[in-house]
């Protein structure tokens, strides 16, 4: 039997790559976003990928719009099997210089956004006594890196919320996974050079594709598991971290971007 999987802010990058993935599996693919053409050209190409879509234009800072999508999947599909919490974007910069209200949109959308629409969906999944939550934070959730603080922190409390889920659904049959991919080439960047308002430097450590993180969600909606890294090396920069936290300070010091015209400060 073919998944229904809800995916939000999947107009661009990952959610869109990942609903396309899923799609060439057979997938129902129930997508939200706010930009009505980016959702109708996202639902077109999975109906040619050979799954089933459905679009809703949808705010995830609004719990409202989050209980509908769900709501409106069910009826559109039938059931929900997994609900992909995907919409978030970034801001760089020193966090004492990142606006409180720059920092409030940050939580508002990357961490409510992803608690109304997980709630919303284990409405659904209590009652089947089944389902699937996937969070899709950052390697920069497990390990903070230089003029990242304010980002850092929205996706370091989505993965708190995921662990402390995962152990209360501990032994039934809804899993939740962490998603933690490193740097990968979408809109992202340009979104966060608008929002931070400065061009920001790019990432000097390793990247990845959208393809590749889209094939590693789906291996992880076969066979859930609790923290999904696309980039298989990350994971080992987690457990350095853990033992060495100092020395890890270093190297990201290194590797990190930041906001062009920044300066090292005394």
């Amino acid at each position: 039997m073919s998944r229904v999987i809800a995916i939000t802010g999947a107009s661009a990058g990952i959610g869109r790559a990942t609903a396309i993935r899923l799609a060439r599996d057979g997938a129902s693919v129930a997508i939200c976003a706010r930009r009505r053409d980016r959702l109708d050209a996202v639902g077109a190409e999975i109906e040619r990928a050979g799954g089933r879509a459905f679009s809703f234009v949808a705010d995830v800072t609004q719990e409202v719009d989050m209980d509908v999508f769900v709501r409106r999947t069910v009826e559109e599909f039938g059931r929900l099997d997994v609900m992909m919490c995907n919409a978030g974007f970034g801001i760089y910069g020193a966090i004492d210089e990142i606006a409180p209200d720059q920092m409030k949109k940050l939580m508002d959308i990357n961490y409510f956004g992803t608690y109304y629409a997980a709630r919303a969906a284990l409405r659904v999944f209590r009652r089947e006594q089944r389902g699937h939550i996937i969070i899709v934070s950052s390697i920069a959730g497990k390990r903070g890196v230089p003029y990242m603080g304010a980002y850092s922190a929205t996706k370091f409390a989505q993965i708190g919320m995921a662990e402390c889920l995962r152990a209360e659904l501990y032994g039934s049959d809804i899993h939740v996974s962490v998603l933690c991919p490193i740097s990968t080439p979408t809109e992202f960047t340009e979104v966060m050079a608008r929002e931070t308002g400065s061009e920001v430097t790019g990432a000097l450590g390793p990247t990845q594709s959208v393809d590749d993180v889209a094939e590693a969600v789906a291996r992880a909606i076969a066979h859930p598991v609790p923290e999904i890294y696309p980039y298989f090396k990350s994971r080992g920069l987690v457990l350095l971290n853990a033992i060495a936290p100092g020395f890890v300070d270093g190297i990201v010091q290194k590797f990190g971007r930041r906001p062009r015209g920044a300066t090292d400060r005394d």
